[in-house]
């Protein structure tokens, strides 16, 4: 299976077009032409995850954040993007990102997340697409029967991996919630919008404290703040099983090395 095939079936998947114009998604380094083995799924393209490649031989590496977000003039070994990009190469592994177009696939990230809770049924996109109902940021679903906030909130962190500081909740921990918004990485921007949604309560991450501080004096849902990469990387496994949906043989492997920038908390 060459590096290209493997590639038209992600951007079926996740077609770059609806990646917002400031992103940068798609293949980072690799030759198209180049046979691919084994996939190695992660949410950061960072040193540790290199090592993981290299160590379980892959030959391509997916990932969920862009390596260069903002662009760059060099790829010089004397940054640790640098240094990143010479392994790659070196070793013949190749990078390909996913990013914003897979926060709004359907399935997307949002998804992932979503049925990582235990929600159930239906999703529907929290910010959907004007063109397509079916498509957007966020996903708005429901428990198969209500529970209190502290209740859930202990299942979201069964439902997510472990991180340094786990979950913080906003809310009254005896609050009644079924019908439940999320969005997977850093969802400051839809605080509103989860408010007119009129859910339960809105799960997602990099939450600020005036915002969230305002949001909830203000009567909005409670809310459920995770660490960005516990959030993303249920979304690992739903890309892997999308290649082999669609017929791509090859071997793949979801990172399970924890890249959350917060390493302790005390």
């Amino acid at each position: 299976m060459s590096l290209r095939n493997v590639i038209e079936v992600l951007e079926a998947a996740y077609p770059p077009a609806r990646a917002e114009s400031w992103d940068a998604v798609g293949l980072v380094c690799g030759d198209p032409a180049q046979e691919v083995r084994r996939v190695l799924f992660a949410v950061d393209p960072v040193a540790a995850v290199a090592e993981e490649a290299l160590e379980w031989r892959a030959d391509l590496i997916v990932t969920h954040h862009p390596l260069y977000l903002r662009g760059t003039t060099s790829v010089a070994a004397t940054t640790p993007k640098g240094r990143l990009i010479h392994t790659l190469i070196k070793n013949d592994i190749s990078l390909y990102t996913a990013h914003t177009n897979a926060d709004v696939a359907n399935p997307g990230v949002s998804d992932a997340l979503a049925r990582a809770v235990g929600l159930v049924g239906d999703l529907v996109p929290l910010q959907p697409f004007p063109d397509d109902p079916w498509r957007g940021l966020g996903r708005i679903g429901e428990l198969p029967s209500a529970m209190t906030l502290g209740d859930f909130a202990a299942q979201v962190s069964k439902g997510l991996p472990r991180t340094s500081w786990g979950i913080r909740v906003a809310g009254d921990p005896d609050r009644p919630v079924t019908r439940v918004a999320v969005s997977g990485g850093a969802g400051d921007s839809l605080l509103g919008t989860a408010k007119a949604a009129e859910v339960d309560v809105f799960l997602t991450a990099d939450l600020r404290h005036h915002p969230a501080s305002e949001f909830v004096e203000s009567g909005g849902p409670a809310l459920i703040d995770a660490a960005h990469w516990a959030t993303e990387w249920p979304w690992l496994d739903s890309a892997a099983s999308i290649l082999h949906s669609s017929g791509v043989t090859v071997e793949t492997r979801v990172s399970a090395t924890v890249t959350d920038a917060w390493t302790k908390g005390y």
